[in-house]
Formats: C-alpha cells, sequence, structure tokens
C-alpha cells in the first residue's frame, strides 16, 4: 500500500511516517520540508493543493498549531490550513480513505465530571485551533473520513508539551493552577498506532489515548522530576502576567478542566494503546 502522509516533517507526522514504513507501507510524505522517508512531495497546506497521484490512503497530520494571541490575522492564518487545506486535501483524495488527525480541543470547555465520548458537544472552543480544527473535521465528517481525537500528544522530540510544562518550574518546584485532577494524555507511539489501524475503520470520530487515567500532579512530576506546588488560578494568571508569559484560559483550562477520553469506540474498532507514561 502507498501511503500519503501529511506534516511528515512534523513530530506526529514523523512518527506515523516511519512506522507506517515499518509495517511494510510505501510512504510519500507531503509538506513543505521533507520528513523521513525515501519519497517526498511539496504541499503548502495554506495554499496549494496535494499531489496524491498513485497514492492508496492517505494520513493527515499537517495543521497549524499553537496558542497564539486572538486577532483576524491569526484566525485567517489558521483557518487557511486546518480549513482550506482540509477542503483542498479531500479534493485531490478523490473518494481514496483518509484519516484526519483532529484534536480534544474540539470538545466544548469542561469543567467534566466523567469521561468525555465522541458525541460530547463540538462548540465553543476558546482558540483559533480549536475554532479552525472543530471546522476542518466537519468537512472530513461530511466526506467520509474517519477523524481522531488524541488529547495532549507526548513523547521523544515534542515541541510543543514538554516546553510548555518547563516554564511552571521555579525554585525547584512545578507550580500548577487548582486542585490535582484526573486527565488523559496520548503518547505519540499510540496516535501513530491508531493512524495506521483507522485506514480500515468506518467513517466516524473516535477518541485516542493512553489506557491508563493519569492524575496530573503525578504525571507532572514524573516529566519534570521535580515536585507540585498549587496555586489558585487566578493567582496563576496574575502571576504569568508580571514574569511576562502569556497564560491563557485555554491553556489554564488544560490542567484543570480534569478532561478523560473514553476510548472505548476505538478499542471496539480493534484498536489498544500500547505505550504509557507512567
Amino acid at each position: 500500500m502507498r501511503i500519503a502522509v501529511t506534516g511528515a516533517s512534523g513530530f506526529c507526522g514523523g512518527v506515523v511516517a516511519r512506522l507506517a514504513a515499518d509495517s511494510g507501507a510505501d510512504v510519500v510524505g507531503l509538506g513543505r520540508r521533507a520528513g523521513p522517508g525515501r519519497r517526498h512531495r511539496y504541499w503548502d497546506a495554506s495554499s496549494g493543493h496535494p499531489d496524491l497521484s498513485g497514492v492508496d490512503a492517505v494520513i493527515h497530520l499537517a495543521a497549524a498549531v499553537g496558542d497564539p494571541a486572538g486577532g483576524k490575522r491569526v484566525e485567517a492564518a489558521f483557518h487557511a490550513v486546518n480549513v482550506g487545506g482540509t477542503q483542498r486535501l479531500l479534493a485531490a483524495a478523490g473518494g481514496r480513505p483518509v484519516v484526519w488527525v483532529s484534536s480534544a480541543s474540539v470538545y466544548r470547555p469542561g469543567p467534566y465530571t466523567s469521561p468525555v465520548r465522541e458525541d460530547h458537544p463540538v462548540e465553543r472552543q476558546r482558540t483559533a485551533y480549536g475554532r479552525t480544527k472543530s471546522a476542518g473535521e466537519k468537512l472530513a465528517l461530511a466526506a467520509g473520513a474517519v477523524v481522531l481525537r488524541p488529547r495532549a500528544v507526548y513523547g521523544a522530540g515534542d515541541p510543543h508539551l514538554l516546553p510548555r510544562l518547563r516554564r511552571i518550574v521555579r525554585g525547584g518546584h512545578a507550580w500548577l493552577p487548582g486542585p490535582d485532577v484526573p486527565l488523559s494524555l496520548t503518547a505519540v507511539e499510540n496516535l501513530g498506532s491508531a493512524c495506521l489501524a483507522a485506514i480500515g475503520w468506518p467513517a466516524g470520530a473516535y477518541n485516542i489515548a493512553d489506557e491508563r487515567v493519569y492524575r496530573r500532579d503525578a504525571a507532572v512530576e514524573a516529566v519534570l522530576g521535580v515536585p507540585v506546588r498549587h496555586v489558585p488560578v487566578g493567582l496563576a494568571r496574575a502571576a504569568s502576567l508580571v514574569a511576562g508569559q502569556r497564560l491563557t484560559r485555554y491553556s489554564i483550562d488544560q490542567v484543570t478542566d480534569g478532561m478523560v477520553l473514553d476510548i472505548g469506540k476505538a478499542r471496539r474498532a480493534g484498536w489498544a494503546p500500547v505505550r504509557s507514561l507512567i
């Protein structure tokens, strides 16, 4: 099988491309830069149309990510990739199987009192990332794609989650807002195996996360190697501003909302996570 992996030069895309190649697939990496593997086709997801000639299936991971300050320019830049890029990819796919990697950020903000299933409302996102990923996945679902929703993807080479966590360390402690909560995380290897398995799944949305539900404080202590201390949410925002760091409502939500993903639907499709953080 020849599989196109968009965003193959990125953190998640690179892992998926390597796993696909290890499974015996002929991998075509699509993106502005070459990723792992022999084949690379240039594609700028913000404007161009991808070349999918000779491809049997597509795994779409190219995305505009992050939590920058808001505004029309930021919204437009995210929309160009996460919505416009999706439209152009789906048109080029022409009925080929598409696995579209979304995010748990599309779900209505919490707090959550029970595990979140795929039928949880997808609305009221607080960032350009969440809003445009939600709009993009609606297009993918309407086109009959499989949509995966991981949460807080971590692993070797992670350019997002770990650097953010390191910023909360002061004086030998990790300072976290609010009380300890349960949460789901997604190892990049678990996302990668789900991407490959999902090529044969029925169309629809699927949560993807580690088997284990973590306690936030224990997970942070395991990653950073320092004890956790708690501060009130309001104080955390104020301290961040004084230190010249922008702590958004979204970033506060990520560590205080207690989001646990129900992965039963993916498990019933035959997938099982293989890695855990601790």
